[in-house]
């Protein structure tokens, strides 16, 4: 094993147990007093939980673990290994650590739920950016995907977190507002999850459509260091011909971008927009 390969192994190990302490923290802490059914595995296992007192984490490592087998020639041999330890080492942080950790009392379910999701969004989201998974319901939604490939991702994902909602909701949280607020939890989870993934790479584009794109080009590198480029294009209208810089750059950056842009060319026209992922030199190296 390399440096490098070790480096990023101890970073895939640190992540995961953070990952595993986060879900713990907000699935013991705040999901489990308050009641709130689940999505995932995670959501059946809380069920046996709140009759028998069986450990969460354990209990959902045991369902993935035929889910492993199944899964196997969809997802490959290398992800499923990845998979298999961010479950164990979440596993461990999740019932032994996370326990641990002093219990907050929040009478407002609200709060409680908006806690809960966040907690999750950014623990799954840890994983996720490792290019890991926790198993569960990730597993069985690529199965369905591949047996059934017309169904998009988006409403397997939202019916099998429905279904899950719904047995845990019958099962031991017996009221409609319980269930609301896992829908809410549900959500939200979602949201941070796409939105922690995302922000790493992000940062803001602008095109700048102009007569002056060159000296703005030079403005533009002397004044934040970025690269730009210049193509032509036509106008719809009129059929003339301008020229069209384009650049990426941080959104601290873009302010001095628009800034010395307009300083240059105050007739040049300016479209600012939010990348969501860039990649290439200055910014995140692509690895495949």
């Amino acid at each position: 094993m390399t440096s490098e390969q070790r480096k990023e192994l101890l970073i895939d190990i640190l992540m995961d147990a953070i990952s595993g302490l986060l879900i713990g923290i907000a699935v013991y802490n705040f999901a489990a007093d308050a009641k709130f059914p689940l999505t995932g595995l995670a959501g059946i296992a809380m069920i046996f939980y709140q009759y028998w007192g069986w450990k969460i984490g354990l209990v959902t490592m045991l369902m993935n673990i035929p889910l492993i087998f199944m899964a196997y020639k969809i997802l490959g041999r290398k992800f499923l290994l990845k998979s298999f330890k961010s479950m164990a080492i979440g596993t461990v942080m999740m019932d032994i650590i996370s326990p641990m950790v002093p219990r907050v009392a929040i009478e407002d379910k609200l709060l409680n739920a908006l806690v809960v999701a966040v907690l999750t969004g950014l623990g799954y989201a840890m994983v996720y950016m490792r290019n890991s998974s926790t198993g569960g319901a990730d597993f069985i939604m690529m199965m369905i995907k591949a047996k059934r490939p017309h169904i998009s991702l988006g409403r397997i994902f939202f019916a099998l977190d429905i279904v899950i909602i719904f047995i845990g909701t019958i099962a031991y949280a017996h009221s409609v507002e319980s269930l609301c607020y896992g829908v809410v939890i549900a959500y939200i989870s979602s949201i941070v999850v796409d939105k922690v993934m995302i922000s790493a790479d992000t940062g803001m584009m602008c095109m700048i459509v102009t007569n002056k794109a060159e000296a703005i080009a030079d403005a533009i590198d002397n004044a934040v260091g970025r690269g730009t480029t210049i193509f032509t294009a036509k106008g719809g209208y009129k059929g003339d011909e301008r020229q069209v810089l384009m650049c990426a750059c941080s959104n601290k950056e873009m302010y001095q971008v628009n800034r010395v842009s307009k300083k240059i060319d105050v007739d040049a026209f300016i479209v600012i927009m939010e990348s969501k992922e860039v990649y290439g030199e200055g910014f995140k190296r692509f690895k495949g």
